[in-house]
């Protein structure tokens, strides 16, 4: 970071992801502040900045070497598990701004962690609230960390009070069919062991993945798992009027099928060399919607009790769903084709009977199709947005 970065930085004044100290005061403060941004997105401190002014104070070396080594120790002895810090010490030479000249600042740089969810020594989970910060002591806020770090897989535990007989068995049989080569093998295990070897049920209840895919009514025990679909007059989020709205319920290939008809409902099809009296084509790639839509409903955060939406105006449209991007990965990871998996079991049942591959490949395969585009891994709301544009009549 150089010096006019910084600037403006504390111009800013303090976030969710920049914090202010005019001096190193209390350590477990401190180690609260580092532990709150490791369990959010990251972030830095910057000492020598007073917290409610943004006055630029500056530091004198001996301060600069002190605050270094307490970070270090904090780091190492009050953050369960040990993270890392790096420090930086930047002078600002001249501000006219605030009439200063070379003061000294040190920035602690805290990376977004890994091994969530982060403690301090009472075994206190601090997370990031805007420039705040506060107690982790929510049950559902504490799995959504054990999911960021790898440690738990939400479509893996059971929902409550379900059982074998909300299991769909035409579903499962369509589904033994399509992936396994001799179906005719299972005909005569015991429904209740075929349904645990497939990971449907796990003793008497079933997997959230199994409601998803094969239970008769998945929005009964999973209401908000559904999909909103509206087409909007004009290009205003909050327009009173629509043109089409639906509330998309059913499993997770039946929502597929669904969200891909209100799209070729309410999008244009377009003559491009057919015959006149055919059907034409849709003014968006079907292929690129076909990626995203699977990509929504697969890889959302199931850890969030809301819908994923669909919207189309009338120059773009969105799909908005639950969950930034898991473990660390940015817009240009996914362009390149990096992918993490965060619902194991549910990406297994869509490798075999939806079009979803599994190699990561389909986000370039919906930018080849459709090459503009555009993602927003929105992490204020907590959702990562697609948008396309749409070309309006008169262009």
């Amino acid at each position: 970071m150089n010096e006019q970065e910084l600037i403006q930085i504390i111009k800013n004044g303090e976030t969710s992801k920049v914090q202010f100290k005019q001096d190193f005061d209390n350590q477990d403060k401190i180690a609260s502040e580092i532990i709150a941004m490791s369990n959010a997105y990251g972030g830095i401190i910057i000492f020598g900045v007073e917290d409610k002014s943004g006055k630029i104070v500056g530091l004198d070396y001996e301060r600069l070497q002190f605050i270094g080594n307490k970070l270090a120790t904090i780091a190492n002895d009050l953050v369960k598990p040990q993270v890392f810090i790096m420090v930086e010490v930047i002078t600002i030479e001249d501000d006219a701004i605030n009439d200063i000249n070379n003061k000294k600042i040190l920035v602690a740089y805290i990376d977004e962690g890994t091994a969530k969810p982060y403690k301090d020594n009472n075994g206190t989970i601090w997370m990031k609230q805007s420039a705040d910060k506060r107690k982790v002591t929510d049950n559902n806020e504490l799995l959504r960390l054990f999911q960021q770090s790898g440690t738990v897989f939400v479509d893996e535990m059971t929902v409550p009070d379900t059982s074998i007989e909300d299991i769909d068995s035409e579903k499962v049989k369509e589904y033994i069919q399509k992936t396994i080569k001799n179906p005719d093998e299972y005909k005569n295990i015991e429904k209740k062991i075929l349904y645990q070897n497939l990971n449907i049920l796990k003793k008497e209840n079933l997997t959230l993945g199994g409601v998803l895919f094969f239970s008769k009514e998945p929005q009964l025990h999973c209401p908000l798992f559904c999909v909103k679909a509206i087409a909007f007059y004009g290009n205003d989020l909050g327009g009173l009027h629509y043109r089409d709205s639906r509330n998309l319920t059913g499993s997770i290939p039946e929502l597929f099928y669904e969200s891909m008809q209100f799209f070729k409902a309410n999008l244009r099809h377009e003559q491009k060399g057919q015959n006149f009296n055919s059907t034409g084509i849709l003014e968006i790639s079907e292929i690129a919607l076909e990626e995203l839509i699977q990509n929504a409903l697969i890889h959302r955060d199931y850890t969030q009790n809301s819908p994923i939406r669909l919207m189309i105006f009338d120059n773009r449209i969105e799909i908005s769903s639950p969950g930034r991007l898991p473990n660390n990965l940015t817009v240009e990871n996914i362009k390149l084709g990096t992918a993490v998996v965060r619902n194991n079991l549910i990406a297994s049942y869509a490798s075999k009977i939806l079009k979803y591959r599994g190699f990561g490949t389909g986000i370039i395969r919906a930018l080849n199709e459709q090459p503009n585009i555009e993602f927003s891994n929105n992490v204020e709301c907590n959702h990562f947005i697609t948008k396309i544009p749409r070309m309006t009549l008169d262009e």
